[in-house]
């Protein structure tokens, strides 16, 4: 059973912090969406099982039912072949904030829709003490 988020999603002040400085250029559409409607929270707060920058995490696709482990990651540091999700991305913006049992949506550059359920966080920074990271 999943539930889709309704809400703003969860994400840290560093993280909302960063991804507002211009030096990363203009937000796309979905993540300054994700963005405005955030729920922000101190990176001490933050619960385990949500997707921060730079998490590890486990997704199952919707319609295949096959699993995909990821790192949501910054542009500079995307290796999509090594699953290096760039938060720029369009699955990556859909993870941002998401939490474990949540299910994502995002369309593909060619329009195509997408959905994948949260199974884990294996690793979260702030969940391992790492508030700078």
């Amino acid at each position: 059973m999943h539930k889709t988020a309704h809400a703003g999603r969860t994400l840290t002040q560093l993280d909302f912090a960063r991804l507002n400085k211009p030096d990363l250029g203009p937000l796309p559409d979905a993540l300054d969406e994700a963005l405005a409607f955030a729920d922000l929270v101190d990176s001490r707060e933050v619960p385990p099982d949500v997707v921060t920058m730079n998490s590890q995490f486990i997704i199952r696709m919707a319609d295949t039912g096959q699993q995909r482990e990821m790192t949501l990651c910054y542009p500079a540091d995307a290796a999509p072949a090594a699953g290096r999700v760039s938060v720029y991305s369009p699955v990556g913006a859909a993870m941002l904030g998401m939490r474990v049992g949540e299910r994502a949506r995002w369309s593909t550059p060619n329009g195509d829709a997408c959905e994948a359920d949260i199974v884990a966080v294996l690793f979260q920074p702030e969940a391992s003490g790492e508030y700078a990271r």
